[in-house]
């Protein structure tokens, strides 16, 4: 049986942060991730942005477009444990005031503008 403590679980679905995703996502394949660096990384990552497009324009069940969401939130929080990126506080620092934008919360940027 796993040690809990040297690899976090996310059995509270309720609970789940961004610290603790890039958390597990290192305990489960840190070392892994780290010999395959960020090149390699970043081409897995963009295939599962791939496969989430093709399951949201093919109208895929709600199930499989899911898992699709998690394995791209798992390639990103990857990404950043190899590039030493807190996702949380790279979230917190853009988008905790508001519209990085227009500053105001609820957006309130032109609809053609980003974001």
């Amino acid at each position: 049986m796993p040690d809990s403590a040297a690899q976090p679980c996310l059995t509270d679905a309720h609970g789940v942060t961004l610290e603790a995703v890039q958390s597990r996502i290192r305990a489960l394949f840190g070392s892994k991730d780290a010999k395959r660096g960020i090149d390699g990384t970043f081409l897995w990552f963009m295939e599962e942005v791939g496969e989430l497009a093709s399951g949201l324009r093919g109208r895929d069940d709600t199930a499989k477009v899911a898992t699709e969401f998690a394995d791209v939130l798992a390639w990103l929080a990857t990404l950043a444990n190899i590039r030493g990126i807190d996702l949380a506080q790279a979230f917190r620092d853009k988008y905790g005031l508001g519209c990085p934008g227009c500053g105001k919360s609820p957006c309130d940027c032109p609809p053609q503008e980003k974001p």
